[in-house]
């Protein structure tokens, strides 16, 4: 076991809190198909990333807002398989709701009806799409989402799966815990991890006051 200490986590949601992978896949493949773009390729670009960035990546003179609405559009009807991923219901019942948040790269809507589809909490300060103005691996997400819990982001770990929101987290100051849910762990590690684990189930609360003191298993792959 490795005891670390924070004042607050910052969870990524989808591969983090929910699989949602078989849904976006889903979507994307279709909506890859349907312009003519590698399937593949589409899904990859798009786990971790607003779902804007990654249409204007693929048609940046196009109208690729409302491109990126017809996505959303999709993503927010495609429930089936929206579960919670092992430990995290427990997980967040362990935390008081002032020490945690989700920074997720999903828009406010699609948040919310996912999270509320896996039946998990909806947090009050909860930074989305719909209120940064650059997605990661800019760090201004975490940044955000620990300066509305009250804390200095140095402060934070952030809970992450994919490379892009690993350096998020670690551009705005905080460690980071990584779960390989949709990456390898090496390139996890490669990204900055500062922790590899298999999922929530693998973070136990010890204390809460002053600050969180977390055990974290960690499994060598």
């Amino acid at each position: 076991m490795n005891p670390v200490w924070c004042r607050a986590l910052l969870f990524d949601m989808d591969g983090v809190l929910i699989d949602s992978t078989p849904a976006v896949a889903r979507v994307w493949r279709r909506w890859a198909i349907k312009h003519g773009l590698d399937p593949s390729d589409v899904v990859r670009r798009a786990h971790g990333r607003p779902s804007l960035e990654t249409v204007r990546h693929y048609f940046p003179n196009d109208n690729y807002e409302a491109l990126g609405k017809e996505v959303e559009h999709q993503e927010v009807e495609e429930l089936e398989g929206i579960v919670p991923l092992p430990g995290s219901q427990e997980l967040l019942s362990s935390l008081p709701s002032s020490a945690w948040t989700v920074v997720t790269s999903a828009t406010r809507l699609l948040a919310t009806v996912r999270l509320r589809t896996a039946g998990l909490p909806i947090p009050e300060k909860m930074v989305t799409a719909s209120e940064i103005s650059n997605g990661k691996p800019h760090p201004e997400p975490y940044l955000k989402a620990a300066a509305a819990l009250g804390f200095p982001a140095l402060e934070c770990i952030v809970v992450e799966d994919v490379p892009a929101g690993i350096r998020a987290g670690k551009s705005a100051g905080a460690k980071v815990i990584a779960f390989p849910t949709t990456f390898e762990r090496s390139e996890l590690i490669h990204a900055g991890a500062d922790w590899v684990v298999k999922n929530c189930a693998d973070i136990s609360v010890i204390d809460v006051a002053p600050e969180l003191r977390l055990d974290l298993q960690i499994r060598r792959q």
